[in-house]
């Protein structure tokens, strides 16, 4: 025990000098660095390439010698069909703030440059709880920008869209979900917490000092009135007219009342109720456009700089060593 004890406290130590040497190698390499604007590039992979790749070293391992030069012979004879179509797939996983709209709006861009209304198709991915309003709405108006240049759009899936997440997912020509994946609450909800009972038993005093009747309605640290809280209830039944009207502008044959609710439904309830267009999954529906179309996957990356590089390196060490240190002294119980 005492081993572990000192083992720990040298351990502790380590990570302390590490983590001090870090710091100041990112200070002095960002203080001797002009700052710049973080720059990116798009990427394509292509994804027809990779899945025909594995079905051909699955079949390669699965067939024998005689089967396998058959089933070579035969590939020789078929004369492949070159298509010009091509599919550009999204994948949006967003938070609740939704800045993966950055990235999102710089991805659609690069497509509408390339892609051609008349053959080619996109595919969106979108795994979202939803979020901030302003943020998701930016992300649906980014969507809309592939139907308004007439590219056929399908949004896939595969676990949940709800709130803003539907509120982007409703843009699409086509919304494809699994059978259990989460779909709708379409709704607003706003909460505040209020200190200011706590700020009084303490004898501290809150001031705040506005122009504009509404320009505060509920405060975390002042005295809340009925007045506005019935404002700020205005406000977010306002915004939940805005969402409703979203989705039925975009999905007009829902019983808008039925489903504006608030709730979420599995995606087989969901498509029953006109959320949701087919059960699937986003690996299905890409496989079935494989002989069809040329598939892509297209991708923002930001390039980070060198005080980030060293930041996340610092972070990740650090992490590792207290992980560890963690696992030793959780050892040393049993």
């Amino acid at each position: 025990m005492t081993f572990l004890f000192e083992y720990g406290l040298f351990l502790a130590k380590a990570v302390t000098i590490l983590l001090s040497i870090g710091v100041i190698i990112i200070l002095a390499v960002g203080a001797s660095q002009k700052p710049k604007a973080s720059a990116g590039e798009v990427e394509l992979q292509d994804l027809s390439k990779k899945l025909k790749r594995n079905k051909q070293n699955f079949i390669e391992q699965t067939l024998d010698k005689k089967e396998l030069k058959t089933y070579k012979k035969a590939q020789k004879k078929e004369q492949e069909d070159k298509t010009s179509a091509k599919a550009f797939v999204i994948n949006f996983d967003g938070s609740s703030d939704a800045h993966e709209v950055n990235n999102l709006r710089e991805e659609i861009t690069a497509v509408l440059q390339i892609a051609d209304k008349d053959k080619d198709s996109v595919i969106v991915n979108i795994n979202s709880g939803g979020g901030v309003v302003h943020g998701y709405g930016l992300g649906a108006s980014q969507l809309k920008r592939l139907t308004s240049a007439e590219l056929p759009l399908t949004v896939c899936v595969d676990k949940i869209a709800a709130s803003g997440g539907y509120m982007m997912a409703c843009v699409a020509n086509k919304i494809v979900a699994a059978p259990f994946s989460i779909i709708g609450s379409i709704g607003v909800i706003a909460q505040i917490p209020n200190f200011n009972k706590l700020l009084k038993k303490n004898d501290i005093d809150f001031e705040m000092i506005t122009s504009g009747e509404f320009k505060r309605t509920l405060t975390l640290f002042g005295e809340n009135t009925d007045k506005g809280r019935d404002k700020f209830q205005q406000e977010v039944e306002s915004t939940h007219g805005l969402f409703k009207e979203f989705v039925q502008a975009n999905r007009a044959d829902i019983d808008l009342e039925k489903v504006a609710t608030g709730e979420y439904w599995f995606a087989s309830e969901a498509q029953k109720l006109g959320l949701v267009d087919e059960l699937n999954t986003s690996d299905d529906h890409i496989l079935s456009l494989l002989d069809s179309h040329q598939i892509y996957t297209v991708k923002y990356t930001s390039k980070k700089s060198l005080p980030e590089k060293l930041g996340l390196g610092v972070s990740q060490a650090v992490a590792s060593a207290t992980n560890m240190l963690w696992t030793k002294l959780q050892d040393s119980k049993w």
